[in-house]
């Protein structure tokens, strides 16, 4: 029964930040209305776990390596905001941080996809220097990948926890897990300290953990919910707290934001890591995507949907709204640099 089911405790520090929130609140009505577009559009797109392994750059085979993968991608998959302002027609957009691939340029999330997923090969310093790193993140463009360092970091202290604690694979820990979600998240963030994204807010120590359930959710989309990708308590996981997703939220009016706020986004000024606006706009995002679920699950009880899909659809439509200024006229997304996202 659903009452015996682990938490991760995601939703629960979600819906504390939500019912406590100064700067960001929820219109009930805008979800409702969302939930009704989103089911539509998503039925229309047969969006499914099928719908993530379509992507060029995510793997197609089913083994181990595919696990490696996704492992070293969520490990590193932070703060791709680039600091060039689109308003500035002194620094082009084609200047921002890109990794040319197969005859095309890719940016933010899609420039980390590459071949390097062998933890004892981060934790040797001598074969796997920083200089190698640096080279292998290299841009071809004008703007570095930000945090560069930090990721570094990243990299060799998985890699040495791994070697040392869990045979040099991740795949041990999803074994360990035994086919729970909700335990392989907490075992990624009680061994991985750059999981462990938590905060505290008006005196609460709340739980975010976008990178530990979007590395569980990949997984699990991956495999197609079967193999080393089945959790049998995977409709626990929330949606995974980004940047871009409050910005498609807000532009769907299920997000609100103070005029403070709405001026502070607008004017491209920074929002720092653990500011109380920050875990604002991240809990309430969680919770808005609750209550889409929730409507959606009202109107159609069999609908095969959870926030992991919902996830995975905003953020899809806010990439290809991207692409034709559709959002980006609306509001920026929120800067922050954090490891976390």
């Amino acid at each position: 029964m659903a009452c015996n089911l682990l938490s991760t405790g995601v939703l629960e520090s979600a819906k504390f930040i939500y019912e406590n929130a100064d700067d960001v609140t929820i219109s009930q009505e805008a979800c409702k209305r969302a939930a009704s577009s989103i089911y539509n559009s998503m039925q229309k797109k047969s969006y499914s776990t099928d719908t993530w392994s379509s992507n060029l750059l995510n793997p197609k085979t089913k083994d181990a390596s595919a696990v490696d993968w996704i492992f070293v991608v969520d490990l590193l998959n932070f703060s791709f905001w680039s600091d060039v302002d689109p308003a500035d027609t002194g620094k082009s957009e084609s200047n921002r941080f890109t990794v040319n691939w197969d005859g095309k340029g890719w940016t933010g999330y899609w420039s980390l996809c590459i071949p390097i997923t062998t933890p004892t090969f981060w934790n040797n310093t001598q074969k796997c220097s920083d200089e190698l790193l640096r080279y292998v993140f290299r841009s071809d463009t004008l703007e570095c990948v930000p945090l560069l360092s930090e990721r570094i970091a990243c990299l060799r202290e998985a890699g040495r926890i791994l070697t040392e604690n869990f045979k040099g694979s991740f795949i041990t820990c999803v074994k360990q897990a035994d086919g729970s979600a909700v335990t392989l998240v907490q075992l990624i963030v009680e061994n991985l300290p750059c999981f462990k994204d938590e905060a505290e807010y008006k005196g609460c120590s709340v739980k975010i953990y976008k990178r530990a359930q979007i590395l569980v959710s990949d997984i699990w989309a991956c495999f197609n919910q079967q193999s080393y990708g089945y959790f049998r308590d995977i409709d626990q996981i929330s949606m995974f707290a980004d940047y871009r997703v409050p910005q498609i939220l807000h532009h769907l009016g299920c997000l609100q934001y103070s005029d403070a706020l709405t001026s502070h986004i607008r004017n491209l000024q920074v929002i720092p890591n653990g500011d109380p606006r920050e875990i604002e706009l991240r809990g309430c995002s969680i919770w808005s995507v609750e209550m889409i679920k929730s409507e959606i699950l009202n109107a159609h009880p069999d609908a095969k949907i959870n926030s992991i899909l919902l996830d995975f659809y905003l953020w899809d439509t806010a990439k290809e709204l991207q692409s034709i200024a559709t959002v980006s006229d609306s509001i920026p997304c929120h800067r922050t640099r954090s490891i976390f996202y």
